[in-house]
């Protein structure tokens, strides 16, 4: 993935928005292009092979690709880990899911105001 941790934060929310429905071209364009130079997220999201364009019905679709899933993946095991580090004292069968569930919303959370607050305004 790419060098620079704000993009790819962003690439990873991008792709957690993009697992729970199939989104238009358009959609995805209003809400991820950005004319900043150095948040090029759904580029390098595009480029890297993480997501895909596909004509369904004659409209065009964004979709996550298999790369983008297991990115995904890689991403929910760190957070696991991570909440097992941090929670050494709590049974590994009850840490596992909650906590990095609640942990995925809070990053999500705080990377949608942050996108928010990087978008231009118009």
């Amino acid at each position: 993935m790419m060098g620079d941790s704000v993009t790819e934060s962003l690439i990873l929310d991008l792709l957690e928005w993009l697992v729970k429905r199939d989104r238009s071209y358009e959609e995805v364009m209003d809400a991820w292009r950005t004319s900043c130079p150095r948040l090029p997220v759904w580029e390098d999201a595009n480029d890297g092979g993480l997501v895909m364009k596909e004509q369904v019905q004659g409209r065009c679709m964004v979709r996550i690709t298999s790369s983008g899933l297991a990115l995904l993946e890689q991403r929910r095991l760190r957070l696991a880990e991570l909440s097992r580090r941090l929670n050494p004292g709590t049974a590994a069968g009850l840490t596992g899911r909650g906590s990095s569930t609640s942990m995925c919303t809070t990053i999500s959370s705080l990377l949608k105001t942050s996108r928010k607050a990087l978008r231009p305004s118009q």
